[in-house]
Order: structure tokens, then sequence, then C-alpha cells
């Protein structure tokens, strides 16, 4: 199976970046202009992984210890997103050997692309800030496409837009939503236990791989130049 892979899509948040700290100061900052209750970064690190939307409303529902209504969600996005526009890469940081790991693949021709449930308009400043934005061919926000992971869409999009077989493309994340997607896409998948998964062990996903650090792709997808 791994000896076919041509490309490989990787999740954003949790698998490149750990970018709870920035996240976590952002939803603070808007919980308090709402005049809501706070939240730790701990809580956050359990909220991530759904997108924007689904995080502010994880921690709106904390605050208020009863689920939110669309409206006030609504309301509350606009102010969200200027405080993470203001907190984007303050706190962030590339996790151990990412830059390493994606400029081998990048040069023995993988085809590499990220495929996030984070806003577009977050993804790339957040890529081109640490210096791996060159590595990928295709960025895919949350907001890019109709539907995000775990619906399969976006890693359809990647088979279709690089005309390859399912089993010619590998994603990469640490989410059961990165899992999900790649099961309900036909592709094969790799499970990092380092990120966001809502607590639980990567592992209960299923993926065809579990790695601990993200040089141990690397035993999986072998490089041949």
């Amino acid at each position: 199976m791994w000896d076919k892979i041509k490309a490989i899509a990787f999740d954003l948040d949790g698998t490149l970046i750990d970018s709870v700290p920035d996240l976590a100061v952002a939803t603070q900052q808007a919980l308090a202009e709402l005049g809501l209750k706070s939240c730790s970064e701990a809580q956050v690190r359990t909220w991530v992984g759904n997108g924007a939307e689904m995080l502010m409303r994880r921690a709106m529902t904390h605050a208020l210890g009863a689920d939110v209504e669309q409206t006030p969600l609504d309301a509350a996005m606009p102010i969200f997103m200027h405080h993470y526009q203001e907190n984007l890469e303050k706190h962030s940081a590339l996790y151990s050997d990412v830059h390493q790991v994606l400029q081998t693949l990048f040069d023995a021709g993988f085809k590499l692309a990220v495929v996030t449930n984070k806003p577009y308009r977050f993804t790339l400043p957040l890529l081109n800030a640490f210096g791996i934005n060159d590595f990928f061919s295709l960025v895919l926000g949350g907001d890019t496409l109709a539907k995000m992971k775990p619906d399969p869409l976006p890693l359809q999009h990647l088979l279709h837009e690089w005309q390859l077989d399912k089993e010619a493309l590998l994603m990469v994340g640490d989410s059961k939503n990165d899992i999900l997607a790649a099961k309900a896409a036909g592709i094969a998948s790799i499970g990092l236990t380092y990120g966001y998964n809502y607590g639980e062990d990567i592992g209960l996903s299923g993926p065809d791989a579990v790695c601990e650090q993200f040089s141990e792709i690397l035993n999986w997808v072998k490089p041949t130049k």
C-alpha cells in the first residue's frame, strides 16, 4: 500500500502547527468582549478541529452553561475573527521536524497539500509565517469547498485535481475528522498522537498507521530519490 503513495494531504492545526495558544487568546478576548465567562487554553485544546464557528459555539456554550442560539453565535463570529487575526502567529509554533520532513518529501517528488478546517483567510498567512507554504501545491481551508472534514469532499477534490487513483493519496492528521474523511474517500491515513483529538486516542479511529512524532511519517512513506 505505502509504495503506491504519490501525494500527501496534511491537516494544519495539531498536525503541522501548534496553534492553540493563539486560538485560546482569541477565544478568551472574544468572550471578554461579549461579557461572557472565560475559558482556559486546555479547554480550547479539546474544542478545536471542526472549524472556527464550532470552536466559538463550544466556547459560548461552556460560558453560558447551555446551548447557544445561532443568532448570538453569528454576531460573535466577527468578534472572534478580529481577535484571531490579531493573534494569528504570536504564540503558535511548528511541531518538531515538520520543516525537515516536508522538505524531504517535497524534494522526493511527492505532491503535498494542506487540507484544514481552519478558514482559508487564516491558513495561508500561517503557512507563510512559518516558511512552509512553498511546499504545498494545493491549500484547502474549511470554507474553500461546500463541505469540510470529516466529509470526504476536500480529499475527493485533491484526487480530481491531481488525477490520482485513491491508492496514491495519503491523509496525515491528528483528529478523528482526518481519519473519517480519509476512510470516506477510500484513501490511506496516518494518525498523529500529539495533536488535538477531543481527548480521544487517535488509534480508536482506525488509521492505517499511528505516529507519535511527525518524523515517523518517513518510516511509512519512504522517499526514493
